[in-house]
């Protein structure tokens, strides 16, 4: 299951190669072509100039684009851009469109998938990398979330390495014991812009305002669930998932600072931190590496300097999204699904005006009550009605005005 030996050239398949995991992906490509290879790439296809550039610069094989209506401007683009570059013509890659081509490209010949496509539709590209044996380097949470016990039935052991910055900490730190020593995974939260909003404060926050984060520079999904802490929820499941540890067995705490990535604490009482600046390219690195590491990935912390760290317990109360993803997380089935389903289509209708910020998480609590348990989730049909289900009533209550419940 290890995608290469050591000193050999780890060919990749990089899915949402334009968006902001895919290019930090691609730099760290480009900056060690004696480690890495990509082979092919996959886009929803809105920018296909930024496409055609990376599957020209690195000489992919085969480029995906999900929307159909995309295709046509990627092969031109492919073509102009070809045209431009010294040497003159050269092979161009193949170019699959629709919405099963990120998933055939997913089970390329190749080492490692990193996955870091947004939003749901990352399901079916996971199961797809699964099932042809591929290393699965996972950045689309969403598709475990959905996907719960389909994907990681599927996963041989070692199969799945996160990216995501807290369970690439959580991967590192389990190295310092045996399993039977943990106690408890510390998930680490900056707590978002409004930390210390009132509830009047929350109900008048603006888009603009959600879209501020403190710390990291994100898509707007990501930035706005980790304004609500919904990423943290999520966060929560998927380490229950990737780790097997359970629900009860799993803290949020803050730390505004976003250096200490995420904690385990053992047994014993000790507990082992990950720590690095906020930038995403070392967990992307090392995922890509996995279990090695790569030199320089991204600057390191400055201990030359005086640091300070604070950490301080959530408050549950004022952000409730924590404590509702482990009653869907413990549900099971397609509750998962149902949470974040419900939560793209409130932060949609958030952005776009149609609702307050504070009707996000009261909509999607009221989506999964009507849900009213976790439902079979024995195959991805069954997973995908119910996401269909949660999105159309999520929409319908936020047309409606019905989804604000009094705190």
């Amino acid at each position: 299951m290890d995608p290469a030996s050591p000193g050999r050239r780890r060919d990749i398949v990089l899915l949402g190669s334009t968006g902001s995991i895919g290019t930090q992906a691609i730099d760290i490509v480009r900056r060690n072509p004696d480690r890495f290879r990509l082979v092919a790439l996959a886009a929803g296809g809105g920018n296909a100039e930024l496409l055609a550039r990376q599957a020209l610069e690195f000489g992919v094989e085969a480029v995906a684009v999900a929307s159909e209506a995309a295709a046509p401007r990627v092969r031109a683009a492919l073509r102009e851009q070809a045209g431009q570059r010294p040497g003159g013509a050269r092979a161009l890659p193949a170019v699959l469109a629709g919405p099963d081509a990120v998933a055939q490209v997913a089970a390329w010949p190749a080492g490692i998938t990193l996955n870091a496509v947004t939003g749901a539709v990352g399901l079916a590209a996971t199961l797809a990398a699964l099932d042809a044996g591929r290393v699965l380097a996972l950045a689309n949470k969403e598709s475990l979330i959905m996907g719960g016990a389909l994907v990681t039935g599927r996963a041989a052991p070692g199969q799945i390495v996160p990216v995501d910055s807290e369970h690439s900490a959580i991967a590192q730190c389990l190295r310092a014991g045996r399993r039977a020593e943990v106690r408890r995974l510390v998930l680490t939260a900056s707590g978002g812009p409004f930390l210390r909003a009132s509830a009047a404060e929350l109900a008048a926050v603006t888009p603009e305002q959600a879209l501020a984060h403190p710390t990291w520079n994100m898509g707007p999904v990501i930035t706005i669930n980790s304004a609500t802490l919904v990423n943290k929820g999520l966060e929560v499941i998927e380490a229950h998932l990737l780790f097997g540890v359970p629900l009860r067995d799993i803290e949020v705490v803050v730390h505004r600072q976003s250096v200490v990535h995420s904690m385990v604490e053992f047994a014993d009482g000790s507990a082992i931190a990950q720590a690095s600046p906020p930038d995403m390219r070392i967990p992307i690195a090392h995922a890509l590496a996995w279990p090695e590491r790569v030199p320089d990935a991204a600057p390191a912390v400055d201990w030359t300097r005086a640091h300070s760290w604070t950490f301080e317990p959530l408050d549950e109360a004022a952000f409730p999204a924590v404590a509702l993803a482990k009653e869907v997380g413990a549900a099971g089935g397609t509750a998962p699904a149902v949470y974040n389903a419900a939560n793209e289509e409130c932060v949609a209708a958030f952005i776009g005006g149609r609702v307050p910020f504070t009707a996000i998480v009261d909509t999607v609590a009221r989506v999964v009550s009507e849900h009213g348990g976790g439902g079979a989730a024995a195959s991805l049909e069954d997973v995908l009605a119910a996401d269909a289900w949660a999105r159309e009533r999520a929409r319908e209550l936020t047309a409606a005005g019905e989804g604000v419940a009094s705190r």
